[in-house]
């Protein structure tokens, strides 16, 4: 019986993930529909998203709106303790930027779509406590794997090359 039931709760835990998970592509396609770089993410706080955003670097010619800024940003502001309760769904690995900003705050979880076409600095935020989980997922693969492809500039300049 406790078998089983750690399998339900494994599955329920999974499952949230991938519902999450699933909201930060949305975020992602709704940038990439309005001519940005297809990357989004969600902040997730005892079990409710309060925040959301989308890399809008293009549409608002900006030098820091990657889809985790934006999100921590419509988020608002909160209390220190508050960051350390929740976790952070992206559609790709962080960048040394957004890292940064996970590291400040403390969000103690970051579950991310990918790191295939991009990878951040993984151990850095490992050392600093972090728990990274990446799906694996295809369908953000793709999605990025796309753009790369057909707006290299842009995606160059995002990154940093």
């Amino acid at each position: 019986m406790e078998s089983r039931l750690k399998k339900t709760k494994s599955r329920n835990f999974a499952d949230k993930h991938h519902e999450f998970m699933a909201e930060a592509e949305k975020e992602a396609i709704k940038g990439f529909n309005d001519g940005g770089i297809p990357v989004g993410a969600v902040l997730v706080k005892n079990g409710e998203i309060i925040g959301r955003g989308h890399n809008q670097r293009i549409q608002h010619d900006s030098a820091i709106l990657h889809a985790e800024m934006a999100c921590l940003e419509n988020a608002g502001r909160m209390n220190a303790d508050d960051y350390k309760n929740c976790t952070l769904y992206t559609t790709l690995s962080p960048c040394d930027m957004c890292s940064g900003a996970i590291i400040l705050y403390q969000i103690p979880i970051v579950v991310m779509g990918e790191n295939e076409n991009f990878k951040g600095p993984e151990a850095h935020l490992e050392d600093h406590g972090i728990h990274l989980l990446n799906l694996n997922l295809d369908t953000c693969k793709k999605l990025l794997k796309s753009y790369i492809q057909d707006h290299s500039q842009q995606w160059n300049e995002d990154i940093g090359i």
